[in-house]
């Protein structure tokens, strides 16, 4: 297996304990309803969504759950890659293969075993001329229903939002969807016509992941902002590259509390002393950059949320 699997390789690092806070929040995001199929995909490529599913896939998988990731981007197939397993067949080549009448035996040469316990990927396939066209099959549909039946989750890797329809045709059929950002890569506006995209045709937004902050971005460990439901991590170089990260997750429902700051084991060297300082207020040691972005997502995901209840008082 690649070294991107850092949940696995190293399951005590911080980012790994940043993907099982992620893990937990997906877990208790709607209390009444258990989310089966969750969607990964992101802006553009390069801001991570392939990283995001296949480590987000290993922590549920050490939580005891069973899992099933699905490699849905075709055109740029990567968790065969990351998981050591098979190329093919795929994806592709059961949704082309199978009709309406298939059984759930019929999917075994299709849904391979990992390294690791309880996790299996169903690889992308043969790359068909039209993926588009197989993803917006019912087959496609009842293969997650049947799936669903067999496993604990579904983390569904799809290509961008920016250069094909496939997450979003992909979106009506899962549970909730998760976009995967990155710092200083992602601009607002596509961002905004990502999570448009995929509200117009009927799919839910999850939250968002903000990816690939750098190392040297935060002066602390942990913390927590309540009410946006944001966390950072700070982590340190591993298997050559450099794996802090900053996961954005905000519950589309979620009433809004007061925005505040929980310091923990934060430690930051005085220039003039070099004794540490704790306790030290967050908020200003953070770039003015991501700010910036954190902000603007706040305030998009606020107004959301409050054209949801308008919708709902009209009703």
């Amino acid at each position: 297996m690649k070294k991107e699997l850092i949940t696995f390789r190293n399951p005590k690092s911080p980012i790994s304990e940043t993907f099982r806070t992620l893990r937990t929040n997906i877990q208790f995001m709607n209390v009444n309803k258990r989310l089966k199929s969750i969607l990964i995909t992101s802006t553009l490529p390069g801001e991570g969504k392939s990283w995001v599913a296949s480590n987000l896939a290993v922590t549920f998988a050490q939580a005891g759950k069973q899992v099933i990731l699905i490699d849905a981007d075709m055109r740029k197939a990567r968790q065969y890659s990351i998981f050591g397993v098979s190329p093919r067949p795929g994806l592709a080549n059961y949704l082309a293969e199978n009709d309406k009448n298939a059984e759930l035996s019929d999917m075994e040469k299709y849904v391979q075993r990992t390294e690791i316990e309880g996790l299996y990927v169903i690889s992308a396939g043969n790359v068909p001329p039209n993926p588009s066209e197989l993803l917006i099959t019912p087959q496609m549909q009842r293969l997650l229903d049947k799936l669903s039946s067999q496993c604990d989750i579904i983390i569904v890797d799809a290509p961008p939002c920016e250069l094909v329809t496939d997450a979003a045709i992909l979106s009506r059929i899962v549970d909730s969807t998760i976009v995967v950002t990155a710092h200083k890569f992602t601009k607002k506006a596509n961002l905004q016509k990502t999570i448009k995209s995929i509200k117009n045709v009927g799919g839910r937004i999850a939250g968002v992941v903000l990816n690939k902050v750098p190392i040297d971005a935060k002066k602390y460990e942990k913390s927590y902002y309540y009410g946006s439901q944001l966390t950072t991590t700070r982590g340190k170089r591993e298997a050559g590259r450099a794996v802090s990260k900053k996961d954005f997750f905000e519950e589309e429902h979620k009433k809004p509390v007061e925005d505040k700051v929980k310091i923990e084991k934060e430690v930051v060297k005085n220039e003039k002393t070099e004794e540490p300082k704790q306790n030290e207020k967050v908020e200003n040691d953070m770039p003015d950059k991501t700010q910036e972005i954190l902000r603007q997502v706040n305030e998009y995901l606020q107004q959301e949320r409050n054209n949801l209840n308008d919708t709902k008082r009209d009703n």
